[in-house]
């Protein structure tokens, strides 16, 4: 039972998409080692999760997502607008590459489409394990600011590649 468990997380972890237990396939939610989404086409997720190796989590409603970029030698960068202003950085590797037979990625099939239901933080044995061959998220940063000042000065530190100049 358990080298069965086992080799089904490793094909999780790996992106590959296991048989669910559940009747109702429109509703279900699959997921890699990265991040989980909803299998339905037309189904819409209300908040993303994000999930730190620390073990605390945090959640965004869609309806706050602004502006995203995604640039390969900087990361992923999510703007969520509420009472404040927030930045969710995402550092990986293959963030956007195509998953589950090329039909679901992190950026323009997942988030875009508001299909994300959570991402999280690898730790390192599932990233090493992963490779090149899936998507993996190394680190995410979360910061809120009441300013447009601060916020420039925060991607200068720690993502200057998505500044406009």
């Amino acid at each position: 039972m358990i080298d069965k468990e086992q080799s089904q997380w490793k094909a999780i972890v790996a992106g590959q998409t296991l048989p669910l237990a559940r009747k109702d396939a429109e509703g279900e939610e699959v997921s890699c080692g990265a991040f989980g989404y909803l299998r339905g086409i037309k189904d819409r997720a209300n908040v993303v999760e994000f999930r730190f190796r620390a073990g605390h989590t945090m959640w965004f409603p869609y309806g706050w997502l602004g502006p995203c970029r995604f640039d390969p030698s900087e990361g992923l960068l999510l703007k969520f607008s509420g009472d404040l202003v927030y930045l969710v950085l995402i550092r990986g590797s293959n963030l956007d590459q195509p998953i589950n037979e090329g039909h679901m990625n992190l950026t323009s099939g997942g988030l875009q489409r508001q299909r994300v239901t959570w991402i999280r933080e690898m730790p390192a044995d599932d990233i090493k394990y992963i490779g090149e061959t899936g998507p993996t998220v190394d680190s995410i940063k979360v910061a809120e600011f009441q300013s447009h000042d601060d916020l420039k000065d925060w991607l200068t530190q720690h993502a200057p590649g998505f500044l406009r100049h």
